[in-house]
């Protein structure tokens, strides 16, 4: 490929993925008879407050986005997910000169179930993990937030990766 075509082809994708523009997930289908789904916040075994809506909210996007489910309440969903997180824990990965930690990892794992209104599992998955490395700063505040970022980092591709199990090979 010459210069003029790479460079082209290079604009052309970065104008598609900066205006929103995304390709259609091939191979993904709901269950049959499930037409609606009920996403639920999690239930947390951790110490780490908060945490549980994030997951429930990242996965209901995620079903949005892709219009294979519609989310719906409870009340009128064919199916609902529900689930908890297992554990949190945060291991220190790098330290400083000075013993200090200088960066940390975090790692979740969830247990999470699909099932039909009338109590038929669908679809679950135990002990499913994920990992996400954060800075450390002198300041509390802000190695809390680079926690926090880090996990939401982790629900988003969580999210994506249940959202693609559930709905690939139906």
């Amino acid at each position: 490929m010459t210069n003029d075509k790479l460079a082209l082809a290079l604009v052309v994708l970065l104008a598609a993925s900066g205006c929103g523009y995304s390709f259609k997930a091939v191979g993904l289908t709901a269950p049959e008879g499930v037409r609606t789904i009920a996403v639920t916040v999690l239930e947390n075994r951790t110490s780490e407050s908060g945490i549980e809506t994030i997951f429930a909210s990242d996965l209901a996007y995620e079903f949005t986005r892709s219009k294979v489910l519609r989310v719906v309440d409870k009340d009128a969903a064919d199916a609902v997910l529900s689930g908890c997180i297992v554990f949190l824990n945060v291991d220190a990965i790098s330290h400083t000169a000075s013993y200090q930690s200088d960066e940390r990892r975090v790692t979740l794992a969830l247990d999470l179930v699909l099932k039909r209104t009338d109590g038929e599992v669908i679809w679950s998955v135990r002990a499913l993990q994920d990992r996400e490395c954060f800075k450390v700063s002198s300041d509390k505040l802000d190695t809390e937030a680079n926690e926090r970022a880090a996990i939401e980092t982790i629900f988003e591709r969580m999210a994506e990766i249940v959202h693609y199990r559930i709905l690939h090979g139906f």
